[in-house]
């Protein structure tokens, strides 16, 4: 049977989620985060759970979500053990956001449209500017 790891201190959990401490603090601040705390000291500590949960919100923060969805994502496990209702709130979120995406693919798609047309009107221009230049 294996041991349990010894819990962390929130400058070694930071180090090897490549994050700083601050970010840390700040997701406990919100809500997202609940350190362990040692009874002979005042320092916070973190164990599997939260380090689990930190990777966690950096993989949606990555993938888009904001940090309300990710919270409710999350907490959802804690209601409900099964893994249902928070996949079921997982998909619906996902599914927002891969239309969102699309819609942001398609406007960048159009914009650069745009940018190569006047990129060859312009282009053009300089050339025609240019021979004319050469002929005079």
């Amino acid at each position: 049977m294996t041991k349990p790891l010894p819990p962390m201190s929130i400058s070694e959990l930071a180090q090897e989620l490549m994050i700083t401490p601050r970010t840390i603090r700040y997701y406990e601040e919100v809500g997202l985060l609940t350190p362990l705390h040692h009874e002979k000291m005042s320092q916070r500590l973190y164990g599997p759970r939260e380090k689990a949960r930190l990777k966690l919100i950096l993989r949606g923060k990555k993938l888009g979500f904001s940090l309300a969805e990710i919270k409710e994502m999350i907490d959802l496990y804690d209601i409900d053990r099964s893994e249902r209702l928070q996949l079921e709130r997982t998909v619906a979120y996902g599914e927002r956001r891969l239309q969102e995406i699309d819609e942001k693919i398609k406007e960048l798609t159009l914009l650069k449209e745009d940018l190569l047309e006047y990129h060859e009107r312009f282009t053009a221009r300089l050339n025609k500017l240019n021979e004319e230049e050469n002929d005079v």
